[in-house]
């Protein structure tokens, strides 16, 4: 498998941020997961700015590609326009109430429920990636 820089995106009560879990020093931030996205390509370029060349960490010094890691409450509020909690309920069989409470920070899911509101989502898009329309 090919490294990659691992970004986890976190939400905040009114904003999001984003820290790269395997190189120290690149953080980001804003109100929205876009914003934290753009604020990351900021500081890798502050970062390759301040930081001499030879001491850049691996994963900047080879480029690795991003990749986005989010918890529960980041991911259903960054995604709301475009999968319902209803349609969340559908393919997890988490109750639609339930989902809105992680969304907006009221409780957060147990290890298995992420795990189970992940599956759901990858089952989705292995099943959207076979789709052909004629």
């Amino acid at each position: 498998m090919k490294e990659r820089l691992i970004v986890t995106i976190c939400a905040g009560s009114d904003s999001f941020a984003g820290y790269a879990e395997n190189c120290e020093g690149i953080y980001a931030a804003g109100d929205s997961v876009s914003q934290v996205k753009k604020d990351l390509e900021d500081a890798i370029r502050i970062y390759k700015d301040i930081t001499p060349r030879d001491k850049w960490a691996v994963p900047i010094r080879e480029d690795w590609p991003v990749e986005f890691h989010y918890d529960v409450q980041s991911m259903l509020r960054y995604y709301q326009g475009i999968i319902s909690n209803a349609a969340l309920e559908r393919l997890t069989g988490i109750n639609k109430k339930q989902l809105w409470n992680y969304a907006n920070g009221i409780s957060r899911p147990r290890k298995e429920t992420s795990e189970k509101i992940e599956q759901g989502l990858h089952k989705l898009g292995a099943e959207l990636s076979s789709l052909r329309l004629t």
